[in-house]
């Protein structure tokens, strides 16, 4: 039952049926058919991390590709345009990398983590003005926490100007950027196609995963960047 045991529920909790409005199929799995489904990590050529899984009624049926989106300031209203893409597990984290190229060689970091906070909201930690090389040497000793904890997340942005790449809690890629034209290079580069009516596993009911040892792992990242 190890996949039952580890994964915990999202800010959406799981829908229930009962068998007065839905049909059979809909209906809540026994435990074997739930630890099933949490086991399976391929669909089609897309292979999710272990992080996060789709409800058991697939409302987002994971795939890779991206589009476009935006951000809304809530403060004064101002839209930043935005890309969104999923990447399948064993190309994520170069994406990633590569994403950052265009933010220039210095960035700022902020680590977010929601291990001891899911209630409330995360935790973020900053580091202003470190080297992209450096930072890319220390993000590569915690490659498998970036991709596989579901409550880690990390932004690294442009200290000066309105950039911003994210790896978030779902392994979702997102781009803040005014010109989004470097960031599409290299997602095409990556093999990843544009997808304006894609949906993400985060717009779905879905389950995230965590481990004691992925908090340790993150206190440990924190201190390499000496973020706070």
């Amino acid at each position: 039952m190890r996949f039952l045991n580890e994964y915990i529920d999202a800010s959406r909790p799981l829908r229930t049926f009962s068998p007065e409005n839905a049909p059979e199929t809909l209906l809540p799995p026994d435990s074997e058919a739930m630890e099933a489904h949490l086991a399976r990590r391929r669909y089609g050529r897309f292979t999710l991390t272990e992080a996060v899984r789709p409800s058991w009624q697939l409302d987002v049926v994971p795939q890779a590709g991206y589009r476009f989106d935006s951000y809304l300031d809530p403060q004064d209203g101002a839209r930043l345009p935005a890309i969104v893409g999923a990447v399948s597990s064993e190309d994520l984290f170069e994406t990633f990398l590569r994403l950052l190229e265009p933010l220039g060689d210095t960035c700022d970091v902020v680590l977010e983590t929601s291990h001891e906070s899911k209630s409330t909201g995360h935790q973020d930690f900053l580091r202003e003005g470190i080297d992209r090389t450096v930072l890319e040497s220390i993000l590569w000793d915690f490659e498998d926490l970036l991709l596989n904890d579901g409550c880690t997340g990390i932004a690294v942005m442009h200290p000066e100007r309105p950039l911003e790449v994210q790896l978030d809690e779902h392994k979702l890629l997102i781009v803040y950027a005014h010109v989004r034209t470097p960031f599409e290079r290299i997602f095409a580069s990556q093999g990843i196609s544009r997808q304006d009516r894609m949906r993400f596993i985060s717009q779905g009911e879905h389950l995230h995963t965590s481990h004691t040892k992925f908090a340790r792992r993150f206190d440990e990242m924190t201190a390499r960047l000496s973020a706070s």
